[in-house]
């Protein structure tokens, strides 16, 4: 396993503190869930993005298909 670091603002690190205690979670617990989390909706959005292209490409290539289908050959 590696080691992560950063550096971050006192108000920061207190408020992770905080809310780690909370949740009954150790600080550095705290932030390897907080940053998967991130990492997954980072993923989920590029995936999404990545479907709407190929969606639009797909709509555009049935189009252009639509359009030779009229070509008098019926």
């Amino acid at each position: 396993m590696t080691t992560l670091s950063f550096r971050a603002s006192d108000e920061f690190v207190l408020e992770t503190q905080s809310f780690a205690e909370q949740l009954g979670l150790k600080n550095s617990e705290y932030v390897r869930q907080a940053v998967q989390e991130k990492n997954e909706r980072v993923m989920r959005e590029r995936l999404a993005g990545l479907s709407r292209k190929l969606s639009a490409r797909h709509l555009a290539f049935n189009e252009e298909s639509d359009d030779s289908t009229g070509d008098g050959l019926e």
